[in-house]
Parts: C-alpha cells; structure tokens; sequence
C-alpha cells in the first residue's frame, strides 16, 4: 500500500487509566468513529486488566467489523511513568503494572504498529492542538481524576525529559509528612489533591462522627462515596461536602504554585474527572495561586478547564502516533 494511501487509514486509540479503559476507532482527521468504554477494575490485579485491555480491543474491532488491514496503528495512552523509547510503563500507581511491556505485547498479538505514550502527555498534545491551548506556545496540562498526572508543552513542543518521563507532577512532595501513596512516596500531590483523595478525606470524617448528607446518599455504605457524590451534596449545600472540596481546591492550587513559579507557563489546562466541578474547584484554587505564586508568573498564567474531556486521552494519542510517525520518516 502507497505511504500516502497508509497514513490516511485510522487508528485504533486507547486511554487506559486507573478507573476505566477507553477504545476508539479515530480518522486521519481526528474525527472519533467509534468510541467503547470498560472498567478498568485494577483491584483484581495487573494480568487481570492487561487481559481486559486485549478484550476491548478484540470487542471493538468485531463489533465495526474491523480487520487489522484496515488500520494504520494502534496508539496507547497509558497512566504512569513510561520509558518512551521502550515502550515500558515503568510504574503505574494506580494499577500496579511496574516495568511492564506494554507496547511490545500489544505489538506481539496484533502485529501492527503499535504506540505508548503517558496519558496525560497525550492529552497534553490533544489540548495544545485542537483544544483549550490551541495557539499557546507554553502550556501545562494536568489531569486530576483517580490521581494527577501531568504533561508540558515548551515552545509547542511536548517535553518529555531525559527517558520520557517528565510531567509527573502527581508525585511531586506536597506534604513532607503526609500519607504514603500508591508510587511509594509520602505526600505526593495526589493524595492531597485527586478525586481518591476527595473521597477519602470525606468517609474519613464521617467515620469520625461528623455529620453529612452523603451517609443518606449512599446509604449508610461510607465506603461507596465518590468525588462526584461529595460535589452532588456540595451543591446540595452540605457543609462537611464543601469544606471537604476547599479542601481538596486549597492543595490543588498549592501544587499549580509550584507549577507556574517553574514553568511560567500562559496556561494550565485542567482536565480528567474532577475538572468537570469546573469553577467549584478551580476558583479557589486559582486563589491561592493568585495568594501564593509568582506576582509575575501569575498574572502570565490562565488557568481553565480542559474541552475535549474524556476524549483528550485517545485524541491525544493519535496525535502522538502522528508525531512518532513523522519522526520516523
């Protein structure tokens, strides 16, 4: 087939996080044909969500009747740490896969091309080319959603660091003595800061004896609260919900001070699960900033949700296979 005639068929692109594991089928003009969502289910180990990975695939490759003649590649955009160059996950928290191969096992069953990126460096890509940072030369993309993860862009081009993985930002130190998270360390911004940390720091309180409308929302089961359940009884006007989310704001905003008096970037895009609060939690988040940052790196800096929400992820991996392919050529 004509090299021409190749890059123009689609890609199979996969976002794979520690909650759930999007498949799509995207076009050469990053238009989503086909869109599949499964659970990830992390908790029943990590051959258990590589297998569930193989399966979504294969159901969404038989349900569009889809023959691997038929696409360019297969584009991955995975949570975690990456060694870009062997297409490793060297660490991922939240699922538990460390050094795993993925790119090459994919490789291996498919036999087609096949591409690994971090996922939020993918939607970094998305954001900065079709989204919210479209024309923004510098620009830092966070996704805050079962953890935080993190990727940069410097002078439009996406920062990868000396192994390819720059941008982990979740796990930079917030709290010298704080909780010991999923990557090992302590006091990682995102068991300050996630949508998990949300949700632990309010059953923690109602454990305590505190009083909340979310225990009648689910029923007495404190262990099935959510972040979204405590921004449903925040706006509801439960107190313990909002000072939970204040809370949770007030850590966001610490580490984007870290963020904006490093990079000096002239936006932070925010996206991932816990975005969707929109300005519930980004505005006192952005006050801090304004309290804590950088007089001039604030007033340099815009911080805004992301738009392409959950496709950023698969989006942004069919730009990264782009990108990759053309480095090639």
């Amino acid at each position: 087939m004509p090299k021409a005639e190749r890059n123009s068929l689609p890609v199979l692109a996969i976002d794979i996080g520690g909650t759930k594991i999007l498949t799509a089928l995207v076009s050469n003009e990053n238009k989503i044909i086909a869109r599949e969502y499964h659970r990830t289910l992390a908790h029943e180990g990590t051959q258990a969500v590589a297998n569930r990975l193989f399966s979504a695939i294969d159901h969404l490759l038989a349900h569009k009747n889809i023959d691997l003649s038929q696409l360019h590649s297969i584009s991955i955009a995975a949570a975690g740490a990456i060694d870009l160059a062997r297409g490793i996950i060297t660490l991922t928290p939240n699922i538990g896969w460390r050094n795993f191969p993925l790119r090459d096992l994919v490789h291996q069953k498919y036999k087609i091309k096949t591409y690994l990126t971090n996922d939020a460096k993918a939607a970094a890509l998305c954001e900065h080319e079709l989204g919210a940072g479209k024309g923004v030369r510098n620009l830092i993309y966070i996704t805050v959603s079962t953890g935080i993860g993190g990727g940069i862009i410097i002078d439009n081009k996406l920062y990868t660091g000396a192994r390819g993985s720059a941008g982990e930002v979740g796990h930079m130190t917030i709290e010298v003595n704080g909780q010991r998270c999923n990557c090992g360390n302590i006091g990682c911004w995102e068991t300050l800061a996630s949508g998990t940390a949300m949700a632990e720091e309010a059953k923690r309180r109602i454990k305590q004896g505190e009083k909340s409308s979310l225990t009648d929302m689910v029923e007495g089961k404190i262990e099935h609260i959510t972040a979204e359940k405590v921004e449903a009884a925040a706006r509801s006007g439960d107190t313990l919900a909002q000072e939970v989310i204040q809370k949770t704001a007030t850590y966001l905003g610490i580490g984007l001070v870290n963020l904006v008096n490093i990079f000096n970037p002239e936006m932070i895009v925010v996206g991932g699960g816990l975005s969707k609060m929109g300005d519930l939690l980004l505005n006192p988040a952005r006050q801090v900033v304004k309290e804590r940052a950088y007089e001039m790196a604030f007033q340099a800096v815009r911080i805004v949700p992301a738009q392409f929400g959950d496709d950023a992820g698969i989006l942004g991996a069919v730009i990264f296979a782009r990108l990759q392919r053309e480095t090639d050529e």
